[in-house]
């Protein structure tokens, strides 16, 4: 079991910055592939940026590379995700998940975070 508490999101500007952290508790964090997604209202739910187990690998959407950056701490316990030049339609609520697999697709993710809002304004 693995429990996953997002923070950091907010409102800012278009061409802003933001960084959200995502807390791990329970089961070994660094056994877990971890991924952000997000969901706007009347959308699907979209993939954004997932990490490997050794952080070695880092996997983006194509709508935010080059902006955001995905990393794992020194301890292996918290996943960030930090969200460079901020569009409106970066606008939705982000999830922080936990897969056992290596794997880009939300289906296929064990646990997620309750989510953080972002608001990004014009």
């Amino acid at each position: 079991q693995v429990q996953l508490v997002e923070s950091g999101g907010g409102l800012v500007q278009a061409g802003g910055s933001l960084r959200l952290s995502c807390a791990a508790s329970g089961r070994t964090f660094s056994s877990y592939r971890m991924g952000w997604f997000r969901q706007a209202p009347g959308k699907e739910r979209e993939f954004v940026a997932a990490i490997s187990r050794g952080g070695g690998n880092r996997y983006y959407a194509d709508s935010v590379k080059g902006r955001f950056t995905i990393s794992r701490d020194s301890a292996k316990n918290t996943v960030y995700l930090l969200m460079n030049t901020l569009k409106p339609n970066d606008t939705a609520t982000y999830h922080c998940a936990a897969s056992r697999y290596s794997t880009n697709y939300h289906r296929n993710y064990d646990y997620w975070g309750q989510g953080t809002q972002v608001t990004i304004s014009s």
